[in-house]
């Protein structure tokens, strides 16, 4: 696995396919990893498969995609697409996304995130293993469905909180963190750590997704406090920006505030990416890096960057 990737960023104030142009900028710039993860343009593995069209080499990270949208064979048959259509390696990524998502668009039960992801891994395991699938949980029930050719891959799971970071620490081959601070990733570091090796494991790679911009102008800035803005009320992430001193800020949010009314200061967005000189940007990922993280997923501001060419043609390994 490579200490740097990238992230297929959905910036809002920018075209869908521009994902697709970033992925074949950093397959050119020798990055190992894309992560391709899902919002309101393209279907996840629909995406992924294109990527692997359009590039000769990177390996692509499907997620962290919504758990309970879609059902563990329904997981299965999308990675096993991806891997056979695109002839690339494969990784599977799954979080608990939000209510808003889970249960306003998809209307799927969100409760209960925790065990859910427990069976859900352990389903879809057996399904990329080739196994006939019989499964009776509390939230997963399938039975009867093998996939006809198996496809292994490694799977991530996105942790907040400590629920979801102990199933984490005890199940995933990789924990992945998204939008936090060094001192967050040092924190969970420790606790997966420790968790594992009370599971009697190895304990799984920490991988966190972290915005970058180099010497960013105002469209820039603005590009970064937008879809910041859009993670200040989660369950989750609205109490990590408070603890980082933004507790007005997410109240705000929380309180029924439209996005477009949010002032999000650079200085919120500085707390948990890498902005500035080519210079403060290596030293904020190896920032994060000392902190514990075995690799940093570069979500390339485009604003005035198109495609975040610059930026990856700077940071390329």
């Amino acid at each position: 696995m490579s200490a740097l990737g990238v992230v297929t960023p959905f910036w809002l104030d920018r075209p869908a396919a521009e994902a697709v142009d970033i992925a074949v900028e950093a397959d050119r710039n020798g990055f190992g990893e894309l992560w391709v993860g899902e919002m309101a343009t393209f279907d996840a593995f629909a995406l992924a498969t294109a990527v692997g069209l359009r590039t000769e080499r990177i390996g692509v990270k499907v997620g962290p995609l919504p758990l309970g949208v879609r059902t563990p064979v329904a997981l299965g048959l999308g990675v096993a697409s991806v891997a056979a259509l695109a002839r690339r390696p494969v990784g599977l990524a799954l979080g608990g996304s939000s209510p808003a998502i889970v249960s306003g668009w998809h209307d799927r039960p969100w409760d209960h995130a925790a065990l859910r992801m427990r069976e859900t891994v352990a389903a879809v395991r057996t399904v990329l293993e080739g196994q006939r699938l019989s499964v009776h949980g509390k939230h997963v029930r399938s039975n009867g469905f093998r996939l006809r050719e198996p496809a292994p891959v490694p799977i991530t799971v996105a942790a907040f909180g400590p629920a979801m970071t102990r199933v984490a620490a005890e199940i995933a081959d990789e924990v992945v963190l998204n939008l936090v601070p060094p001192s967050h990733v040092s924190r969970v570091r420790k606790e997966i750590d420790g968790q594992a090796h009370a599971a009697g494991r190895t304990p799984p790679r920490l991988a966190v997704w972290v915005p970058v911009a180099l010497n960013p102008g105002e469209a820039t800035l603005r590009q970064l406090a937008a879809q910041a803005s859009v993670y200040l009320s989660p369950p989750g992430y609205g109490e990590m920006f408070a603890e980082l001193g933004y507790g007005e800020l997410v109240a705000a949010a929380r309180s029924g505030a439209k996005r477009a009314s949010l002032v999000v200061p650079p200085s919120l967005v500085a707390d948990v990416g890498a902005i500035g000189s080519a210079a403060q940007v290596r030293e904020r990922i190896a920032a994060y890096h000392a902190a514990g993280a075995d690799h940093v997923g570069l979500v390339p501001a485009t604003a005035e960057d198109p495609a975040g060419r610059m930026l990856l043609r700077e940071l390329a390994p």
